[in-house]
């Protein structure tokens, strides 16, 4: 990572670290352990899969797994020319070249190849069956990639007119998997030819290695498993010592300023961590846990945010709703929303307390506040009179209330406290509403076992968001990888299309409005208010710059230091 962006200060100073804590922090490599904690599992070193992508993985992984380009702290778009270099050529349609640098290898010695290229691309692309990836955004419009197995480049080619406008972020980071281990996996010599050749049978175990190969639970993780192409590689994850990372010693780039940096998502005693004093960063929707992190005796959460200065978001809270089971029919999804108190929520909970109502534009997009105006008036606070009248038009209505199950990840107050606060405002509209958290839920459970899912951006629990909008903009798009609800809307998936190929506001402007009046006429899901998250370090670490997309704040953390 070359490019550099200016050192920002962090809100708030630690308290004088403790004796213990100072040791503790020590850790197996000496002062420069630097502990982390997230607020989202890492279960995949594949951060592309459906669940991978709404995980904590790119946050915990961003300097693991690195790509041709990484999102900066505001989410916008930074070469990564340790990685290689990028060329695009614009003729009748769009052709870009990637080429590996010459040292770029991974952690077991193997070369960073074309064949990742090709894997990601066929991966995502959406044209072969069997990979359950989180979304084809981009990599759906490239028809050919000429790449010789082993090679150092590849040239991309995209359909005509189809020019992808966000093509930067494409095999960006966390986006290239090493192939040779998918290979081994899938029991193939290579991924190119199986590729290249259209060999169902081989791209079926492809598909599966790449699906289910780069699983990760806590004891449960070998090396040759999971080789990195970033200043950091695993070296162990476990309950009690959360997800170690070490200096990579074959990486070809500027030495990460500490050897050591320790991750601790949940399913790992975090908690520990946090209460005696271990944990030096955080990137978390539980903004408690910054304070205790800090030694802050009160809490530093407005009881109404529409006095605070938060940043605008790149990333929305939403109840993504099912399009299945009583939310198949359109009038119950609408009586549901009638009765949700956003405007309650978001005094409550979100960013400078204002309710969002744009699911394809976060509040930091340019065009965002004139926009969200324009659909402040699509269910603003609860209507238990309209709710009941929208209940009265159900088809087949069936007898007694009906009940609503909404899911999140446990334990997580805010999203408890969403829970009751919708609960009690939508009993008086005549429908039950309940808490069906659980530890391990994923997207999967919407549909199955709940009705409703509490996500930040299309699926997630973790940090979220881009810059571009993009992937995000995708959760409309019909059968695409994070369109949960299964939403199928031709002329929306095309105005997803056509924005896709979109830079200008005067553009965009049409296009989101004509998508964003369709999901609010079908009520696909419920966007609440832009995405609040703590951002901190203690005082005992230098350089760590609050990161606002996806990748949070560990998308620099190989300069990070200890003081």
């Amino acid at each position: 990572m070359t490019a550099r962006r200016g050192i920002r200060r962090l809100l708030g100073a630690g308290l004088v670290a403790s004796l213990t804590a100072a040791l503790a922090a020590c850790g197996p490599s000496g002062p420069q352990t630097i502990n982390y904690l997230i607020d989202a599992r890492v279960n995949n070193y594949n951060v592309n899969t459906v669940d991978g992508f709404s995980s904590g993985a790119v946050m915990a992984l961003a300097r693991v797994l690195p790509g041709f380009s990484y999102l900066g702290p505001d989410g916008e778009l930074v070469a990564d020319r340790d990685v290689g270099t990028v060329s695009m050529e614009q003729g009748s349609s769009l052709k870009v070249t990637y080429t590996f640098a010459d040292g770029a290898k991974y952690s077991d010695g193997q070369p960073m190849a074309c064949d990742d290229i090709m894997l990601a691309a066929t991966a995502m692309g959406g044209h072969v069956k069997g990979f359950n990836a989180a979304t084809g955004a981009g990599y759906r419009d490239i028809t050919n990639i000429e790449c010789t197995p082993g090679g150092k480049t590849a040239v991309v080619t995209f359909a005509r007119g189809r020019d992808y406008a966000d093509w930067r972020a494409l095999f960006g980071v966390g986006a290239l998997l090493p192939a040779h281990v998918v290979a081994r996996k899938a029991g193939v010599a290579n991924v190119v030819d199986p590729i290249t050749k259209n060999d169902t049978a081989a791209l079926a175990k492809i598909a599966d290695a790449w699906n289910t190969g780069f699983e990760m639970h806590p004891g449960k993780v070998t090396a040759e498993d999971f080789p990195s192409a970033g200043p950091y590689r695993v070296a162990g994850y476990t309950t009690d010592k959360g997800l170690e990372l070490i200096a990579n010693q074959a990486w070809w780039g500027e030495r990460p300023a500490a050897e050591h940096i320790t991750v601790w998502p949940r399913g790992t005693n975090y908690d520990t961590a946090l209460k005696d004093g271990r944990i030096d960063v955080v990137d978390t929707a539980d903004l408690s846990a910054a304070d205790r992190m800090q030694g802050r005796t009160e809490s530093t959460a407005p009881q109404n945010r529409a006095g605070a200065k938060d940043a605008r978001p790149l990333s929305v809270t939403s109840l993504v709703l099912s399009g299945k089971g009583a939310f198949a029919d359109p009038a119950m999804r609408k009586a549901f929303a009638a009765c949700v108190p956003r405007d309650t929520l978001a005094r409550k909970y979100g960013a400078n307390g204002l309710v969002w109502s744009l699911r394809t534009v976060a509040p930091a997009d340019s065009l965002g506040s004139a926009l969200n105006q324009q659909f402040a008036k699509r269910y603003p606070r609860a209507d238990a009179a309209r709710a009941r009248t929208l209940l009265g038009d159900r088809q087949g209505e069936a007898p007694g209330k009906p009940t609503v199950r909404i899911g999140y990840v446990a334990p997580d107050a805010v999203d408890k406290a969403i829970v009751e606060d919708i609960a009690n405002s939508c009993t008086a509209a005549g429908i039950d509403v309940t808490d069906d958290s659980a530890t391990e839920l994923t997207p999967a459970s919407l549909g199955k076992d709940v009705d409703v899912l509490i996500a930040n951006g299309p699926t997630g629990i973790a940090a979220a968001g881009t810059a571009s909008g993009f992937p995000a903009a995708y959760q409309l798009f019909g059968g695409d990888g994070l369109d949960l609800p299964d939403f199928r809307d031709a002329q929306v998936s095309g105005a997803v299309n056509d924005l896709s190929l979109t830079v200008s506001d005067s553009a965009r402007l049409p296009l989101l409005r004509s998508i964003e009046t369709a999901a609010w006429d079908s009520v696909v899901s419920i966007p609440l208010f832009g995405t609040v998250r703590a951002r901190e370090a203690t005082d005992k670490v230098q350089r760590v710059v609050p990161g606002m997309a996806a990748t949070g704040t560990g998308w620099n953390m190989d300069r990070w230091t200890r003081k």
